[in-house]
C-alpha cells in the first residue's frame, strides 16, 4: 500500500505520481537535505525544530500529512520554480540509481503539479 498525489479534477485519466510510504518519506527528506536541513529534526518527524525556523518555498509539500489532505493551486505555483531549479541543478549519472529516482519523482511532481494549476484545482494526498 502507498500513497499518490493528484489533481483534485475527478478525471481519471489526469496525472499523478505515487510512492510507497517509505519511498515518500525518503523523497522528503532528499528534499529536505537540498534545502539545508534535516527532517527527521523537525518538527512531526521526530524532532522539535518548528518548520518557522526554516525558509524553503517547498514547507508545504515537506510539512504535510502522508496521506490525507491537499495543497492549493498557489501553493503548487509557489513550489513549481524551486523543485524545476532542484531538477536542472542535478544531472544524476548513470550509476547513481537513487539519485535518478529521486530526480524522476521530482519531475513526475512537477508534471502533476503543473496540470493542477492548468486546471486550477488542487494536488490531493490519498
Amino acid at each position: 500500500m502507498g500513497l499518490m498525489l493528484f489533481p483534485g479534477d475527478s478525471d481519471v485519466t489526469s496525472p499523478d505520481v505515487s510512492w510507497s510510504y517509505t519511498g515518500f518519506h525518503m523523497f522528503r527528506q532528499w528534499l529536505a537535505d537540498i534545502e539545508g536541513f534535516t527532517l527527521a529534526e523537525m518538527r512531526g518527524f521526530g524532532g522539535d525544530r518548528e518548520w518557522s525556523s526554516v525558509s524553503t518555498t517547498l514547507t508545504p509539500l515537506l510539512d504535510h500529512p502522508d496521506d490525507d489532505g491537499s495543497l492549493t493551486a498557489a501553493q503548487c505555483a509557489a513550489m513549481l520554480p524551486r523543485l524545476e531549479a532542484i531538477i536542472d541543478q542535478l544531472r544524476p549519472e548513470d550509476s547513481d540509481l537513487v539519485l535518478q529516482r529521486r530526480v524522476d519523482d521530482a519531475r513526475q511532481l512537477v508534471t502533476v503539479m503543473k496540470y493542477c494549476l492548468g486546471k486550477g484545482v488542487d494536488l490531493l494526498f490519498g
